[in-house]
């Protein structure tokens, strides 16, 4: 029994693995468009919808859009489409945790995490719609014990906690603080990818 359904957790977090590779280096199911128009100077980024359970996500999800647009100086920022040449607009369909790896009692002991969004870019001047993806994606993963945790993964390195920080945390502190830090580095790493995405127009 242990084995059977380790087994299928291995699979699982296989698939959800490969998955996210194909979506981190750039190639996006469903992706179409062109580089951005030459005279496009603004951009008005509309609220995503959430399709998913978690209140918020979307909120969350456009800071993460929003500063990559700001972080690489080719478009504008603007609060209003009458006031944008294009257009972002999108919705976050799903955000899945499933236990990949089990203790000796079959407690999970880390989660793969993966959330998933469809987009799209429209020239507002010509109400043309320019780039668009679906079921664009990012998995990360989310130790919900200390023994699990892993100080040196540069995930880890970037936060603000040290290994014998998490050596002292309870397993919900734990769970807690890490599955925060891989939902922000998930949603940074799909707002990356979007950018690239519609911006060299694969």
């Amino acid at each position: 029994m242990l084995r059977r359904l380790t087994d299928r957790a291995l699979l699982a977090g296989l698939a959800i693995g490969f998955a996210a590779v194909i979506a981190g280096c750039g190639y996006h199911f469903g992706a179409s468009g062109s580089s951005l128009p030459s005279g496009a100077q603004t951009i008005y980024v509309a609220r995503f919808s959430n399709r998913t359970r978690q209140t918020g996500l979307n909120d969350v999800f456009m800071r993460y859009v929003k500063d990559q647009i700001d972080m690489h100086h080719r478009l504008q920022l603007v609060d209003s489409p009458t006031d944008a040449d294009l257009e972002l607009s999108g919705e976050i369909l799903t955000i899945t945790p499933l236990p990949s790896s089990f203790n000796s009692v079959l407690e999970p002991t880390i989660y793969n995490s993966s959330m998933t969004i469809a987009a799209q870019l429209k020239d507002l001047r010509n109400n043309r719609v320019i780039w668009s993806a679906s079921g664009m994606g990012n998995l990360q993963h989310d130790p919900v014990v200390a023994q699990a945790v892993v100080p040196t993964l540069p995930t880890f390195v970037q936060g603000n906690l040290r290994g014998s920080d998490v050596a002292k945390m309870t397993d919900m502190q734990v769970a807690t603080t890490q599955g925060a830090a891989s939902q922000d580095t998930m949603m940074q790493n799909i707002a990356a990818n979007m950018y690239a995405s519609m911006t060299e127009g694969f």
